[in-house]
């Protein structure tokens, strides 16, 4: 059917208006008795990573706001609809609602978060990257229930499964061919389909460890979602919405319900999408947008339980079409009751947790915060962590060799930015302060990289937009005039000065071996930097968390390091 998408902007509101030729009333009597469109109510939200109670520091706000904190979105997505009146709801998520999580949910496997978001009364949501942490049996048995293979039931109590359907179109069973789990879901309102479709972004395979992506394939999102819309057509679904793990941002001058020069990967998948389909709930990137990308609704409720998108639509009861779509984010205030149902949950699993998470592991003497040095000049909110060195992420990279020197003949190690997740204040750290820093339970690995491969991976850098954390061991001079190297010759850059790679003071030769600790993350590859996969003798070591632990005991008090392991030709001139 051919359509006419007519645009309408408000305050704190986009909205999508379509019209169908050759439906169109000529008089009042003949509008007055057309029936009257179904309203649909979806409330949104993504990127929720286990965040029960409220978030701390800078996480915890947003547009002015302190916010977060399940007891208070279950509060909050009950009002919104009621206030809905008639209006039919219909709950989602785009992805990330476990992984990368505080200590309370991830100690359980993230059973917690799965129980809490099915009492708050979501309905669908896509996977992400981080549903994909502990591979893809895990991820079905949260889905489905049971206890853990491992740790068991370790509340004590059966885990029943997730009261939410996950989708998951685009992740394949390499073996089969079929998807992992339900691509779509139809649900029906007042006699109207409305589809969904769950995608995690295509690069889920360069940003997982290789044991979470054993086995699957990872496909184009819009080629996907539109193979997909063609046959929720095809079952007389004429209402689409994509809930997709991938996202943009906006400039840094927009808000919570604006699209200030909107970029990212969000926008070319839209673009490429079908027109059928109407809405587009995004995440993974963690910011907040209200957007009108080609004629289709395109939202994001930045992170961790801090926004609930709250999006209107009018379907024809006839055709089935989405005749408007409006969205407006709301803040997950605390400024309202909590729901008595979230307390008892998470207090039964804080009584469980016991003193664990309050036992002291370690002093620091000076904060150790996250934020980067600028050392190129090119830090940007489009590109995180495409900086430069930052203190605990040194603290991390030292506490990495200290536990792999004398057990593997580690002279170095590299951390990557992205499994910093959090600063530490000053004074005594708790383990689960420890553990809120690093939560992904990573492996250490030694392996063996030749001089010139140790360059090469330093060069992928300025490809990633990544800038790995090195130990007090290793030091190198950056060009500010070098020329990067590229995604299909990643050793062909000359950003790091040749001969200024030094380890433990020496000289790096390129023909020399070293023996150099990662996390299997980074070794398998993980987030581009896959010159590491041709690093030969991998050993294998403890957890990362359990090293950073040992390191915080054995050298408290830890002052923030001296960030001087990185230079540029403005600090030090080339030769």
């Amino acid at each position: 059917m051919s359509i006419t998408r007519m645009r309408r902007a408000a305050v704190g509101l986009t909205v999508l208006a379509v019209a169908a030729f050759g439906a169109v009333a000529t008089s009042p009597e003949q509008a007055d008795a057309r029936p009257k469109p179904v309203d649909v109510n979806l409330l949104a939200l993504n990127d929720f990573h286990g965040n029960l109670e409220p978030p701390t520091s800078s996480s915890g706000t947003i547009a002015g706001q302190t916010a977060g904190g399940v007891e208070y979105l279950a509060t909050h997505l009950a009002e919104l609809r009621a206030a809905a009146k008639k209006k039919n709801t219909i709950t989602v998520a785009a992805g990330d609602l476990i992984g990368a999580s505080p200590l309370l949910s991830a100690a359980f496997h993230d059973e917690p978060t799965i129980e809490a978001l099915s009492m708050a009364g979501l309905d669908y949501a896509s996977v992400g990257n981080h549903e994909f942490d502990e591979g893809a049996a895990e991820l079905l048995r949260i889905q489905n229930g049971g206890c853990h293979p491992v740790d068991g039931c370790a509340d004590g109590t059966p885990y029943r499964g997730a009261g939410f359907q996950y989708l998951s179109a685009n992740a394949f069973k390499t073996a089969t061919g079929k998807p992992l789990m339900a691509p779509y879901a139809i649900h029906k309102v007042q006699g109207v389909k409305v589809g969904f479709i769950g995608m995690t972004l295509e690069g889920t395979p360069q940003i997982v460890s290789q044991q979470g992506v054993a086995g699957l394939s990872f496909a184009d999102e819009a080629d996907t979602a539109n193979r997909y819309a063609r046959e929720l057509r095809r079952k007389g679904v004429e209402a689409i919405v994509v809930l997709l793990h991938e996202g943009g941002a906006q400039a840094a001058t927009g808000g919570i319900n604006d699209c200030v020069g909107m970029t990212g990967p969000i926008v070319d998948i839209t673009n490429r999408m079908d027109p059928s389909i109407d809405v587009v709930v995004s995440g993974h990137t963690h910011q907040a947008y209200n957007c009108d990308i080609n004629g289709k609704l395109v939202t994001s409720a930045s992170s961790f339980g801090r926004l609930i998108t709250d999006i209107d639509l009018k379907i024809d009861r006839r055709s089935g079409d989405v005749i408007s779509a409006a969205a407006n984010n709301v803040v997950v205030t605390r400024d309202v009751a909590k729901d008595p149902k979230q307390t008892a949950l998470i207090d039964r699993y804080k009584t469980v947790l016991g003193p664990v998470a309050d036992r002291q592991v370690g002093v620091t003497a000076t904060a150790l915060p996250t934020t980067q040095e600028n050392l190129l000049g090119t830090c940007s909110a489009q590109v995180p962590n495409s900086c430069g060195e930052s203190p605990i992420g040194n603290v991390i990279a030292d506490a990495q060799l200290a536990a792999t020197d004398d057990e593997q003949g580690a002279v170095a190690a590299l951390m990557n930015p992205g499994g910093v997740r959090a600063p530490l204040d000053a004074g005594p750290v708790t383990y689960g302060e420890a553990f809120t820093v690093q939560p992904f339970a990573n492996n250490l690995v030694t392996l063996d990289l030749t001089g010139a491969q140790l360059y090469c991976v330093l060069e992928q850098q300025f490809v990633t937009g990544r800038t790995l954390y090195p130990s007090s061991t290793l030091r190198y001079v950056v060009d500010l005039n070098g020329t990067s190297a590229t995604a299909a010759d990643p050793c062909a850059g000359t950003r790091v000065v040749r001969g200024s790679l030094t380890i433990g003071g020496t000289a790096v030769d390129t023909a020399a071996t070293y023996r150099v600790t990662v996390n299997n993350f980074l070794a398998g590859g993980g987030d581009g930097f896959s010159a590491l996969t041709g690093g030969t003798n991998p050993v294998t070591g403890q957890i990362d968390l359990d090293a950073f632990v040992a390191y915080l005991t054995a050298q408290s008090p830890v002052s923030a390091p001296t960030l001087d392991r990185i230079r540029t030709t403005a600090e030090v001139p080339a030769a």
